[in-house]
């Protein structure tokens, strides 16, 4: 008998992972006195490609601890400007249709 696809565990996207421990990062103000990593740094960090690491910083993005500038790279969002505080989950926001 087949294994169906509500009995096999779920596995959390590698994207998530990252979102998650660079958020974990954030709160814990790991980047208040340096900057936040480029995209190819990440990439070599976290061992993912450039569009898992885009996907995750587009996580960070929508939670309100980074800001992203075309040629300029993200940069950590103080505090005191998030519009979210607390343990928000890492799920993206559901794309309009």
């Amino acid at each position: 008998m087949s294994e169906s696809s509500t009995q096999r565990p779920r596995r959390v996207p590698p994207y998530r992972l990252a979102a998650s421990e660079l958020a974990h990062e954030i709160r814990s103000g790991m980047y208040d006195d340096r900057p936040f990593p480029s995209e190819s740094e990440l990439t070599a960090r976290f061992d993912m490609a450039r569009m898992t690491i885009r996907r995750a910083l587009e996580v960070l993005r929508d939670q309100g601890l980074i800001e992203t500038r075309w040629g300029k790279g993200s940069r950590v969002v103080p505090p005191e400007e998030r519009e979210h505080q607390g343990d928000e989950t890492t799920e993206p926001r559901p794309a309009s249709e």
